[in-house]
């Protein structure tokens, strides 16, 4: 056992010569690159996919239609994929890029609110939660909203500490980002508000963020300076926020009003593992109670936007766990802190029980990125069943054509070349949406039309009794199934002209 103690001993002086981030980043990155393309892309990612590859005037159209919130993000995924093309891993590796920035700043900021060993442990969980993975794997915003949410804080710490008018710029330009890249990410500035103000009326000290208080007169000159730091992001979010409330009826119209018990689902939610959430509040909590006036921006940093969109989900349907990912880090530095008090081979242990106990979510989501993960879409394999049988002259039918599942974007991006979709009379690009238009009259679309790939959400038997209305009616009265092949999520059925037409 001495030995052992000794060996432990040896490799924790080691890892404390390296720099604070170093290791929390590396480790993100191998976790997060581990199995990058393993899931196929979810109905989300396939949004991000059919944006991405627009032109900036179509994404322009876009935004003024439907998916204003997330513009600016598809406009950075559009100059991405310019470079690195649209393969699943080449989508997905901004996000996993954003979460292990996020998670060196994380222990960088660590170190200067409280302690080196408090940023390394915060960093080091950080890395090993499932949240971590299943954002940083998904080509999305929240990773970067993570990433920008660390960063502004950390310049807000900063300059409150050593105030100058770059550093306030460079706060400035982070938060006006994170605006941008995410609207409800900016719910953070409130406890950014808070600990500013505390500053202003008590001093630095007080307010957890210097060991000593700047003269009255600078810390007056502070408060306005970080009045004038969000400037910018109210002039760019502001119009941004505006479009997106006409567009809340179409982009959130799935989401229902918020209920207390959602309160409690959170931490699982956002760690995408209830065990290791509530694993990560407990010794979140521990870490509260060490820090004391130390803990004022963390904590304020994870409730305050918790209870913000909370209150306003009541309202109006805002409330959805992954919209804030972006407190994570928050949570993990309070839980740094209290790891930090134990002797480093025990904080170790946590750190590696957290990610045992991820495992199996890990996992899971590596192989789907669905919710329930017992239910994934198959529409690599939909697609490669068309592939294998598809002639020239061949047609494909959707149904139902406006789900959120996107069976069209799915069976495009895995297939290149589909057979041509019969009833689109104004497809996605041209229409400024994310859905195409069809034609009202099915009937005369499908004439002429000998062989259609039709592809139906859900498992059946008869996937042609499954189409409703006058497509449905229109398939039915021309066309008689050759084939049906079930895939996890959907079916996809060959249908032939009947002989009598």
């Amino acid at each position: 056992m001495g030995g052992l103690s000794e060996s432990t001993g040896a490799a924790w002086e080691h890892l404390r010569r390296l720099p604070v981030w170093l290791a929390p980043a590396l480790l993100t990155l191998a976790v997060t690159l581990t199995g990058l393309g393993s899931a196929q892309l979810w109905r989300d990612e396939l949004a991000t996919w059919s944006a991405a590859t627009r032109s900036p005037a179509d994404l322009a159209r876009l935004a003024g239609t439907i998916d204003a919130a997330t513009g600016p993000y598809y406009l950075l995924m559009h100059g991405w994929t310019e470079v690195f093309g649209d393969s699943t891993i080449a989508l997905r590796a901004p996000a996993a890029l954003a979460m292990t920035v996020a998670a060196g700043m994380l222990a960088v900021l660590g170190a200067r609110l409280v302690d080196r060993r408090s940023g390394l442990f915060a960093g080091l969980l950080f890395a090993v939660l499932p949240g971590t993975s299943r954002y940083g794997q998904e080509a999305r915003p929240y990773a970067l909203a993570t990433m920008l949410a660390v960063l502004a804080t950390l310049l807000l710490v900063t300059a409150l500490r050593r105030p100058s008018w770059a550093r306030w710029a460079g706060y400035a330009a982070a938060v006006a980002a994170l605006g941008l890249i995410h609207l409800i990410a900016l719910t953070l500035l409130a406890a950014h508000a808070l600990v500013v103000l505390l500053a202003w009326w008590r001093g630095p000290a007080e307010a957890g963020v210097a060991t000593r208080d700047l003269p009255t007169a600078e810390r007056d000159r502070r408060v306005w300076r970080w009045v004038v730091a969000v400037v910018p992001v109210a002039l760019l979010a502001g119009p941004l926020l505006l479009k997106a409330r006409t567009q809340q009826s179409r982009q959130l119209n799935w989401v229902n009003l918020a209920r207390l018990d959602d309160l409690t689902a959170l931490p699982g939610g956002v760690a995408q593992s209830s065990v290791v959430g509530g694993l990560l509040v407990g010794v979140a909590a521990l870490g509260a109670a060490r820090l004391g006036r130390r803990a004022l921006l963390p904590v304020s940093a994870v409730l305050l936007p918790v209870l913000l969109l909370f209150a306003a989900g009541t309202v109006v349907p805002l409330w959805v766990p992954r919209y804030l990912v972006f407190v994570v880090p928050f949570a993990c530095l309070l839980a740094g802190a209290a790891l930090a008090a134990v002797a480093a081979p025990a904080a170790l242990v946590v750190v590696v029980l957290a990610g045992l106990l991820g495992l199996p979510d890990q996992a899971a989501l590596r192989r789907t990125h669905e919710w329930p993960r017992s239910a994934p879409v198959d529409y690599a394999g939909a697609a490669r069943v068309i592939g294998d049988g598809q002639r020239p002259g061949d047609a494909v039918v959707y149904s139902p054509r406006h789900s959120w599942l996107f069976l069209d974007l799915g069976i495009e991006y895995h297939l290149g070349d589909p057979p041509r979709d019969v009833l689109v009379t104004e497809d996605e690009v041209r229409r400024g949406d994310l859905w195409a238009a069809e034609c009202p009259r099915p009937a005369q679309c499908l004439a002429g039309t000998s062989r259609v790939w039709l592809v139906v959400t859900g498992r059946h038997a008869e996937p042609l009794a499954a189409v409703p209305g006058a497509k449905g009616d229109a398939l039915r009265a021309q066309f008689t199934v050759t084939q049906v092949w079930p895939r996890p999520g959907l079916t996809v059925a060959l249908l032939t002209s009947r002989p009598d037409r």
